[in-house]
Protein backbone atom coordinates (compact mmCIF):
# COMPACT_ATOMS: atom_id res chain seq x y z
CA UNK A 1 0.00 0.00 0.00
CA UNK A 2 2.78 2.32 0.87
CA UNK A 3 4.51 1.59 -2.51
CA UNK A 4 0.64 2.10 -4.53
CA UNK A 5 0.70 5.51 -2.53
CA UNK A 6 4.17 6.56 -3.70
CA UNK A 7 3.79 6.09 -7.31
CA UNK A 8 0.34 7.92 -6.97
CA UNK A 9 1.50 11.04 -5.44
CA UNK A 10 4.83 10.88 -7.92
CA UNK A 11 1.92 10.58 -10.71
CA UNK A 12 0.19 13.72 -9.18
CA UNK A 13 3.53 15.47 -8.31
CA UNK A 14 4.19 15.48 -11.94
CA UNK A 15 0.78 16.26 -13.56
CA UNK A 16 1.11 19.48 -10.75
CA UNK A 17 4.34 20.75 -12.30
CA UNK A 18 3.04 20.51 -15.85
CA UNK A 19 0.06 22.12 -15.07
CA UNK A 20 1.18 25.64 -15.04
CA UNK A 21 3.34 25.28 -17.98
CA UNK A 22 0.53 23.58 -20.68
CA UNK A 23 -2.25 26.29 -19.29
CA UNK A 24 -0.16 28.98 -20.16
CA UNK A 25 1.01 27.58 -23.21
CA UNK A 26 -2.73 26.76 -24.50
CA UNK A 27 -3.05 30.08 -23.63
CA UNK A 28 -0.86 31.75 -25.94
CA UNK A 29 -2.20 30.38 -28.94
CA UNK A 30 -5.59 29.90 -28.44
CA UNK A 31 -6.82 31.98 -31.21
CA UNK A 32 -4.46 31.24 -33.99
CA UNK A 33 -4.55 27.07 -33.22
CA UNK A 34 -8.08 26.39 -33.05
CA UNK A 35 -8.16 25.97 -37.10
CA UNK A 36 -5.03 24.00 -37.03
CA UNK A 37 -4.51 20.26 -38.13
CA UNK A 38 -2.52 18.17 -35.74
CA UNK A 39 -0.48 19.34 -33.48
CA UNK A 40 -0.33 23.16 -32.84
CA UNK A 41 3.60 24.64 -33.58
CA UNK A 42 4.14 25.50 -29.95
CA UNK A 43 4.75 21.78 -29.16
CA UNK A 44 6.97 20.82 -31.91
CA UNK A 45 9.91 22.81 -29.53
CA UNK A 46 13.43 22.73 -31.53
CA UNK A 47 16.76 20.60 -30.61
CA UNK A 48 18.36 23.87 -31.21
CA UNK A 49 20.49 25.47 -28.56
CA UNK A 50 18.91 27.97 -26.32
CA UNK A 51 17.99 31.17 -27.35
CA UNK A 52 19.62 33.92 -24.62
CA UNK A 53 18.27 37.07 -24.17
CA UNK A 54 19.51 39.72 -21.85
CA UNK A 55 17.19 42.12 -20.64
CA UNK A 56 17.63 44.78 -17.96
CA UNK A 57 14.80 45.86 -16.10
CA UNK A 58 14.10 49.93 -14.39
CA UNK A 59 13.63 48.32 -11.09
CA UNK A 60 16.12 48.59 -8.33
CA UNK A 61 17.49 45.35 -7.07
CA UNK A 62 16.15 44.53 -3.85
CA UNK A 63 12.88 45.74 -4.55
CA UNK A 64 9.22 43.66 -4.82
CA UNK A 65 9.32 45.35 -8.92
CA UNK A 66 12.79 43.44 -9.31
CA UNK A 67 11.71 40.23 -7.46
CA UNK A 68 8.26 40.03 -9.83
CA UNK A 69 10.97 40.56 -12.77
CA UNK A 70 13.28 37.81 -11.88
CA UNK A 71 10.10 35.50 -11.35
CA UNK A 72 9.02 36.81 -14.95
CA UNK A 73 12.64 35.68 -16.33
CA UNK A 74 12.18 32.37 -15.09
CA UNK A 75 8.66 31.82 -16.17
CA UNK A 76 9.86 32.63 -19.97
CA UNK A 77 12.18 29.70 -19.44
CA UNK A 78 9.77 27.48 -17.75
CA UNK A 79 7.02 27.73 -20.29
CA UNK A 80 9.37 27.54 -23.42
CA UNK A 81 10.90 24.29 -21.89
CA UNK A 82 14.47 25.82 -21.96
CA UNK A 83 14.02 27.03 -25.28
CA UNK A 84 14.20 30.58 -24.61
CA UNK A 85 16.20 32.20 -21.52
CA UNK A 86 16.05 35.50 -20.08
CA UNK A 87 19.07 36.47 -18.09
CA UNK A 88 17.64 39.65 -16.19
CA UNK A 89 19.78 42.32 -15.09
CA UNK A 90 18.40 45.33 -12.35
CA UNK A 91 18.12 48.93 -13.21
CA UNK A 92 22.10 50.22 -14.09
CA UNK A 93 23.40 46.92 -14.09
CA UNK A 94 24.67 47.48 -17.80
CA UNK A 95 23.42 50.84 -18.65
CA UNK A 96 22.02 53.52 -16.27
CA UNK A 97 17.85 53.84 -16.81
CA UNK A 98 17.79 56.95 -18.97
CA UNK A 99 20.09 55.32 -21.34
CA UNK A 100 18.27 52.11 -21.92
CA UNK A 101 16.59 53.16 -25.01
CA UNK A 102 19.50 53.69 -27.29
CA UNK A 103 21.25 51.04 -26.06
CA UNK A 104 18.50 47.94 -26.96
CA UNK A 105 18.33 50.24 -30.07
CA UNK A 106 21.96 49.65 -30.80
CA UNK A 107 21.61 46.00 -29.94
CA UNK A 108 24.28 46.87 -26.78
CA UNK A 109 21.66 44.53 -25.17
CA UNK A 110 18.56 42.65 -26.32
CA UNK A 111 16.08 44.34 -24.05
CA UNK A 112 14.22 46.28 -21.53
CA UNK A 113 11.62 46.17 -18.75
CA UNK A 114 10.56 49.68 -18.60
CA UNK A 115 8.38 52.64 -17.93
CA UNK A 116 6.90 54.46 -21.25
CA UNK A 117 6.66 57.56 -19.61
CA UNK A 118 10.64 57.77 -20.14
CA UNK A 119 10.67 58.07 -23.50
CA UNK A 120 8.76 61.36 -25.08
CA UNK A 121 11.68 62.97 -26.10
CA UNK A 122 12.54 59.44 -28.50
CA UNK A 123 9.24 58.66 -29.69
CA UNK A 124 6.56 61.38 -28.60
CA UNK A 125 3.83 59.27 -28.89
CA UNK A 126 5.55 57.86 -25.15
CA UNK A 127 3.22 60.46 -24.20
CA UNK A 128 0.26 58.14 -24.46
CA UNK A 129 1.64 55.01 -24.05
CA UNK A 130 0.99 55.18 -20.47
CA UNK A 131 -1.32 57.43 -18.11
CA UNK A 132 -1.27 60.94 -18.20
CA UNK A 133 -2.72 63.84 -15.85
CA UNK A 134 -6.55 63.43 -16.15
CA UNK A 135 -6.78 60.88 -19.27
CA UNK A 136 -7.47 57.27 -18.72
CA UNK A 137 -6.93 56.17 -14.75
CA UNK A 138 -7.36 52.65 -14.89
CA UNK A 139 -5.55 49.71 -15.45
CA UNK A 140 -9.18 48.19 -17.42
CA UNK A 141 -9.61 51.02 -19.30
CA UNK A 142 -5.96 50.65 -20.28
CA UNK A 143 -6.27 47.10 -21.13
CA UNK A 144 -9.09 47.73 -23.40
CA UNK A 145 -7.00 51.08 -25.49
CA UNK A 146 -4.22 48.54 -26.03
CA UNK A 147 -5.90 44.99 -27.02
CA UNK A 148 -9.00 46.18 -28.66
CA UNK A 149 -8.86 49.92 -29.30
CA UNK A 150 -5.45 50.02 -31.25
CA UNK A 151 -2.72 50.85 -28.74
CA UNK A 152 -0.86 47.71 -29.18
CA UNK A 153 -0.36 48.91 -32.90
CA UNK A 154 0.44 52.65 -32.55
CA UNK A 155 3.22 51.36 -29.75
CA UNK A 156 4.88 48.87 -32.35
CA UNK A 157 4.88 51.27 -34.99
CA UNK A 158 6.42 53.98 -32.67
CA UNK A 159 9.20 51.27 -30.88
CA UNK A 160 9.96 49.87 -35.01
CA UNK A 161 10.86 52.78 -36.01
CA UNK A 162 13.69 52.79 -33.69
CA UNK A 163 14.86 48.82 -34.28
CA UNK A 164 12.66 47.41 -31.41
CA UNK A 165 9.46 45.16 -31.02
CA UNK A 166 6.93 46.38 -28.66
CA UNK A 167 5.54 43.12 -27.14
CA UNK A 168 2.72 44.34 -24.38
CA UNK A 169 2.11 46.50 -21.77
CA UNK A 170 2.39 45.75 -18.07
CA UNK A 171 0.27 47.21 -15.26
CA UNK A 172 2.40 48.18 -12.29
CA UNK A 173 0.54 50.58 -10.17
CA UNK A 174 -0.52 54.57 -9.27
CA UNK A 175 2.40 56.95 -8.12
CA UNK A 176 2.83 59.17 -5.21
CA UNK A 177 3.93 61.96 -3.94
CA UNK A 178 7.07 61.84 -1.21
CA UNK A 179 7.57 65.26 0.50
CA UNK A 180 9.79 66.68 3.19
CA UNK A 181 7.40 69.16 3.80
CA UNK A 182 3.64 69.54 4.47
CA UNK A 183 1.67 70.14 0.80
CA UNK A 184 -2.36 70.38 1.63
CA UNK A 185 -3.52 72.34 -1.09
CA UNK A 186 -3.33 73.05 -4.94
CA UNK A 187 -1.10 76.52 -4.29
CA UNK A 188 0.86 74.67 -1.80
CA UNK A 189 3.02 73.54 -4.54
CA UNK A 190 3.99 76.65 -5.84
CA UNK A 191 7.93 77.19 -4.93
CA UNK A 192 8.53 73.39 -4.32
CA UNK A 193 11.37 71.52 -6.08
CA UNK A 194 10.05 67.92 -6.97
CA UNK A 195 10.94 65.08 -8.74
CA UNK A 196 8.82 64.17 -11.87
CA UNK A 197 9.36 61.91 -14.76
CA UNK A 198 9.47 64.75 -17.40
CA UNK A 199 6.93 65.60 -20.06
CA UNK A 200 3.25 66.00 -19.67
CA UNK A 201 3.48 65.20 -16.16
CA UNK A 202 5.89 67.84 -15.60
CA UNK A 203 4.09 70.33 -17.07
CA UNK A 204 1.02 70.07 -15.45
CA UNK A 205 2.85 70.46 -12.05
CA UNK A 206 5.16 73.50 -13.48
CA UNK A 207 1.72 75.25 -14.85
CA UNK A 208 1.11 75.20 -10.68
CA UNK A 209 4.42 77.18 -10.10
CA UNK A 210 6.81 73.68 -9.05
CA UNK A 211 10.15 73.43 -9.91
CA UNK A 212 10.72 70.26 -11.69
CA UNK A 213 13.81 67.51 -11.57
CA UNK A 214 14.01 64.60 -13.90
CA UNK A 215 16.28 61.88 -12.21
CA UNK A 216 16.00 58.03 -12.53
CA UNK A 217 14.69 55.78 -9.45
CA UNK A 218 17.59 54.87 -7.97
CA UNK A 219 18.67 58.77 -7.61
CA UNK A 220 15.61 59.83 -5.55
CA UNK A 221 16.98 58.85 -1.93
CA UNK A 222 20.25 60.81 -2.10
CA UNK A 223 18.16 63.60 -3.57
CA UNK A 224 15.91 63.84 -1.13
CA UNK A 225 18.10 62.95 1.69
CA UNK A 226 20.60 65.76 0.30
CA UNK A 227 17.68 68.32 0.30
CA UNK A 228 18.43 68.48 -3.60
CA UNK A 229 14.36 68.42 -3.73
CA UNK A 230 11.35 69.21 -1.68
CA UNK A 231 9.50 66.04 -2.99
CA UNK A 232 9.42 63.39 -5.64
CA UNK A 233 6.91 61.34 -7.68
CA UNK A 234 7.77 57.57 -7.94
CA UNK A 235 5.80 54.63 -8.12
CA UNK A 236 3.46 53.22 -5.26
CA UNK A 237 3.47 52.26 -1.55
CA UNK A 238 5.15 49.16 -1.70
CA UNK A 239 8.00 49.74 -4.17
CA UNK A 240 9.05 53.13 -2.11
CA UNK A 241 9.43 51.65 1.54
CA UNK A 242 11.50 48.77 -0.14
CA UNK A 243 13.22 51.70 -1.38
CA UNK A 244 13.58 53.63 1.88
CA UNK A 245 11.42 57.13 1.27
CA UNK A 246 9.70 56.89 4.55
CA UNK A 247 12.58 57.41 6.67
CA UNK A 248 13.15 60.43 5.15
CA UNK A 249 10.07 62.09 3.50
CA UNK A 250 7.37 61.88 6.20
CA UNK A 251 4.65 63.46 4.35
CA UNK A 252 2.90 61.24 1.24
CA UNK A 253 0.65 63.60 -1.07
CA UNK A 254 -2.46 61.70 -2.58
CA UNK A 255 -5.40 63.28 -3.72
CA UNK A 256 -9.11 62.74 -2.89
CA UNK A 257 -10.41 58.71 -3.14
CA UNK A 258 -11.61 59.62 -6.76
CA UNK A 259 -8.63 60.88 -8.03
CA UNK A 260 -5.95 59.60 -5.43
CA UNK A 261 -3.07 59.95 -8.22
CA UNK A 262 -4.18 63.37 -10.67
CA UNK A 263 -0.42 62.91 -12.75
CA UNK A 264 -0.23 59.50 -13.18
CA UNK A 265 -3.04 56.83 -12.13
CA UNK A 266 -2.00 53.59 -14.26
CA UNK A 267 2.28 53.92 -14.27
CA UNK A 268 2.24 50.89 -16.97
CA UNK A 269 5.71 49.37 -18.01
CA UNK A 270 6.36 47.32 -21.29
CA UNK A 271 9.12 45.20 -22.89
CA UNK A 272 11.20 45.91 -25.48
CA UNK A 273 13.06 43.57 -27.78
CA UNK A 274 15.39 44.35 -30.43
CA UNK A 275 14.43 43.36 -33.83
CA UNK A 276 17.37 41.72 -34.66
CA UNK A 277 17.27 39.63 -31.74
CA UNK A 278 13.18 38.96 -31.68
CA UNK A 279 13.39 38.22 -35.65
CA UNK A 280 15.59 34.96 -34.61
CA UNK A 281 12.90 34.02 -32.09
CA UNK A 282 10.91 31.64 -33.49
CA UNK A 283 6.98 32.03 -34.35
CA UNK A 284 6.01 29.35 -31.43
CA UNK A 285 8.15 31.10 -28.94
CA UNK A 286 7.72 34.76 -30.13
CA UNK A 287 4.00 33.67 -28.72
CA UNK A 288 4.78 32.26 -25.72
CA UNK A 289 6.96 35.03 -24.91
CA UNK A 290 3.86 37.41 -25.30
CA UNK A 291 1.92 35.59 -23.02
CA UNK A 292 4.26 35.32 -20.57
CA UNK A 293 4.25 38.84 -20.43
CA UNK A 294 0.86 39.07 -19.93
CA UNK A 295 1.06 36.84 -17.24
CA UNK A 296 3.87 38.75 -15.68
CA UNK A 297 1.54 42.11 -15.88
CA UNK A 298 -0.95 40.47 -13.77
CA UNK A 299 1.46 39.07 -11.51
CA UNK A 300 3.01 42.05 -10.78
CA UNK A 301 0.13 44.27 -10.67
CA UNK A 302 -1.86 42.31 -7.92
CA UNK A 303 1.33 41.69 -6.37
CA UNK A 304 2.07 45.19 -5.79
CA UNK A 305 -1.48 46.27 -4.90
CA UNK A 306 -1.29 43.79 -2.04
CA UNK A 307 1.70 44.88 -0.91
CA UNK A 308 0.49 48.51 -1.26
CA UNK A 309 -1.60 47.73 1.74
CA UNK A 310 0.59 46.07 4.28
CA UNK A 311 3.46 49.01 2.89
CA UNK A 312 0.92 51.60 4.15
CA UNK A 313 0.37 50.42 7.32
CA UNK A 314 4.08 49.99 7.96
CA UNK A 315 4.99 53.69 6.21
CA UNK A 316 2.07 54.90 8.87
CA UNK A 317 2.80 53.70 11.95
CA UNK A 318 6.90 52.40 11.67
CA UNK A 319 8.05 55.97 9.84
CA UNK A 320 5.84 58.00 11.31
CA UNK A 321 4.53 59.17 7.55
CA UNK A 322 1.69 61.11 7.32
CA UNK A 323 -0.75 60.84 4.37
CA UNK A 324 -2.02 63.87 2.74
CA UNK A 325 -5.18 64.29 0.74
CA UNK A 326 -5.80 66.98 -1.33
CA UNK A 327 -9.22 67.99 -1.85
CA UNK A 328 -12.02 67.96 -5.25
CA UNK A 329 -11.20 71.50 -5.52
CA UNK A 330 -7.42 71.06 -5.58
CA UNK A 331 -7.77 68.40 -8.01
CA UNK A 332 -10.24 71.12 -10.09
CA UNK A 333 -7.78 73.47 -9.94
CA UNK A 334 -5.19 71.30 -11.73
CA UNK A 335 -7.70 70.10 -14.17
CA UNK A 336 -7.83 72.66 -16.08
CA UNK A 337 -4.57 72.80 -16.99
CA UNK A 338 -4.56 69.49 -18.94
CA UNK A 339 -6.50 69.69 -21.77
CA UNK A 340 -3.95 72.63 -23.69
CA UNK A 341 -1.21 70.25 -22.15
CA UNK A 342 -3.08 67.29 -23.93
CA UNK A 343 -3.04 68.81 -27.32
CA UNK A 344 0.32 70.51 -27.15
CA UNK A 345 1.84 66.78 -26.58
CA UNK A 346 -0.50 65.29 -28.99
CA UNK A 347 0.77 67.55 -31.62
CA UNK A 348 4.54 66.61 -31.32
CA UNK A 349 4.33 63.67 -33.91
CA UNK A 350 1.11 62.53 -35.96
CA UNK A 351 1.62 59.52 -33.80
CA UNK A 352 1.09 60.80 -30.73
CA UNK A 353 -2.18 62.76 -32.10
CA UNK A 354 -3.43 59.65 -33.43
CA UNK A 355 -3.08 57.52 -29.92
CA UNK A 356 -4.51 60.84 -28.34
CA UNK A 357 -7.86 60.89 -30.42
CA UNK A 358 -8.29 57.22 -29.89
CA UNK A 359 -8.17 57.79 -26.01
CA UNK A 360 -10.26 61.12 -26.10
CA UNK A 361 -13.11 59.25 -28.24
CA UNK A 362 -12.83 56.84 -25.27
CA UNK A 363 -12.98 58.63 -22.59
CA UNK A 364 -16.49 60.26 -24.49
CA UNK A 365 -18.49 57.50 -25.23
CA UNK A 366 -21.05 56.38 -23.06
CA UNK A 367 -18.91 53.68 -21.39
CA UNK A 368 -16.35 55.93 -20.17
CA UNK A 369 -18.32 59.24 -20.31
CA UNK A 370 -15.40 61.61 -18.29
CA UNK A 371 -15.38 64.67 -20.81
CA UNK A 372 -17.82 65.81 -24.15
CA UNK A 373 -16.21 68.49 -26.48
CA UNK A 374 -17.22 71.27 -24.47
CA UNK A 375 -14.29 70.28 -21.98
CA UNK A 376 -11.99 70.51 -24.81
CA UNK A 377 -10.79 74.19 -23.73
CA UNK A 378 -7.79 76.59 -22.58
CA UNK A 379 -7.58 78.37 -19.87
CA UNK A 380 -9.80 81.14 -20.90
CA UNK A 381 -12.70 79.23 -22.09
CA UNK A 382 -11.98 79.07 -25.50
CA UNK A 383 -12.53 75.60 -27.93
CA UNK A 384 -9.19 73.64 -28.84
CA UNK A 385 -8.95 72.16 -32.25
CA UNK A 386 -7.63 69.05 -32.30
Amino acid sequence: MGEETKKKGGKKGKKVNESRRTFLKTAAVAGGAAGAVGFPSFLRLSAAEPIKIKMQTAWDAGTLGYKKFQEFCKVVGEMTDGKLLIEGFPAGAIVGTFEMFDAVKAGVFDAMHCFDVYWPGKIPVATFLSSYPFGLDRPDQWETWYEKLGGKEIAREAYGRHNMYYIGPIQHDDNLIHSKVPIRSFEEFKGKKIRYPGGIIADIYRAAGVSTVLLPGGEVYPALEKGVIDAADYVGAAINYNLGFGEIAKYIIMGPPSTPCLHQPVDLMSIEVNLKTWNRIPKHLQQLFEAAVKWHSYDQYTSIQKADIEAFEKLQKEQGVEVIRLTEEDIAKFRRFAPPLWVKWAKKSPLAMKAFKSQWEFMKSVKVGYYTDKDMVDLKGKPIKL
